[in-house]
């Protein structure tokens, strides 16, 4: 079942961008960038906003906050863990983020989360606005006929803040041990995928596949609305065709450059654009570590601290897959620190500013940021709240502003 409703809602824009005012708006922003210090960047980007707002409107975009539980020392405690993201749940809501995002991950430290619909339920429960993205539900480690029912649930107990985020899977060595192989797991959550939206689109609903065989059922109750659904992939490719079939996209260029975030976009919006209508409320979220720092030397500690969590993190999506005890083995990385610090986003304010405007330029709805790397909790809480006052205000959508300056 796919969405006709906004799911980023009445702030968010659903017109068409103008391609001819983009472009104009990308040559005056990489002009001003190329030529005026960055300490002036804020001030360009709130004149941009105060006086050009048919440009502004170019550069709006939303911001999410990925809570992903990073869990290196079994003595730090899964409770602790759990209440820290929950407490950045609490403290995005109140910032004025549109959403959190939450992992579906199992038997490994890192994304640790597995149970994320009863963890929705619980961030439903502690604030009042921010949308709520399962990033994502994995959806061959299910049983459908029992998702479905969970789906509508935890929709109806989030007050229809949810908004579902599925995948087939990422980690070879979670798929295989929980009976998955990730060799098999395109085909069982094609498969998957369709029954699922049968369940919740149909009554009476009978199937006879290679990973289903059931007599006429009905999921009860009857989901009260329309579930947004999100489909994560990172092939170009892959997110026209995915964007085609009607979905929300979910994307990351992960180590790739700029010009593969480009084709991530084109293919979103060619399959947006063949839609017509009928894709108007779609969006493409991005996820990437953002972080703000406030020296030289502290950017230099959170990048360590994020090449060490990648450390862990390549080891079970690209790598062997060493685990022990729950414990994902750090292993040499195949980038330098320095290759890494080019990857991500950690910076002052204004180099964020800078570093977010081609997001913003080339058509991204949703900034997801996985701030969970091994940074201490209060430092994440500072800058989730310094990055709601002083970037965010440059990429929001203009109801947004007034609302937020009201």
């Amino acid at each position: 079942m796919l969405s006709s409703l906004d799911p980023a809602g009445p702030t968010h824009r659903v017109k068409p961008r103008d391609d001819n005012l983009n472009e104009r708006c990308c040559s005056w922003t990489r002009t001003y960038r190329t030529y005026f210090p960055e300490y002036f960047v804020s001030q360009f980007y709130s004149f941009i906003r105060k006086y050009l707002p048919f440009i502004a409107e170019q550069l709006s975009m939303h911001f999410s906050i990925q809570l992903s539980a990073y869990y290196p020392d079994k003595s730090y405690g899964g409770d602790r863990a759990y209440r820290d993201m929950l407490e950045q749940a609490r403290c995005a809501d109140q910032s004025g983020y549109e959403s959190v995002g939450i992992t579906e991950h199992h038997l490994i430290n890192i994304l640790m989360m597995p149970a994320p619909l009863q963890f929705a339920v619980k961030i439903a429960s502690q604030t009042q606005n921010i949308k709520i993205i399962t990033a994502v539900s994995v959806l061959p480690l299910h049983d459908m006929r029992i998702l479905a029912g969970e789906l509508v649930c935890a929709d109806i107990f989030t007050e229809q803040r949810l908004m579902v985020g599925v995948g087939r899977g990422a980690f070879g060595f979670e798929m295989e041990r929980m009976g998955v192989p990730l060799e098999t797991s395109r085909e069982k959550f094609d498969e998957s995928l369709n029954v699922l939206q049968a369940l919740l689109a149909e009554e009476e609903v009978s199937w006879d596949g290679k990973y289903y065989q059931f007599d006429p059922l009905t999921i009860m109750p009857r989901p009260v609305n329309e579930i947004p659904f999100m489909m994560a992939v990172l092939v170009p490719e892959a997110i026209y065709h995915c964007t085609k079939r009607g979905f929300h996209i979910q994307t990351t260029p992960l180590s790739g450059d700029h010009q593969h975030m480009l084709d991530q976009v084109n293919a979103f919006n060619r399959g947006k654009a063949e839609l017509g209508a009928a894709g108007a409320h779609q969006t493409l979220s991005l996820s990437r570590v953002a972080f703000l720092s406030h020296s030289k030397a502290d950017r230099k500690r959170k990048i360590q601290l994020a090449h060490d969590y990648y450390s862990r993190f390549d080891n079970v999506f690209t790598g062997p897959g060493i685990v022990e005890s729950g414990m994902i083995k750090p292993l040499p990385r195949n980038m330098t620190v320095e290759q890494t610090a080019e990857n991500l986003t950690i910076c002052t304010p204004s180099e964020m500013i800078d570093k977010l405007a081609p997001y913003a330029e080339a058509g991204v709805d949703r900034f997801i940021m996985n701030v969970n790397f091994g940074v201490e909790q209060a430092e994440i809480l500072e800058s989730i709240q310094c990055f709601a006052e002083e970037v965010m205000p440059h990429f929001a959508t203009a109801p947004a502003a007034q609302a937020q300056a009201s």
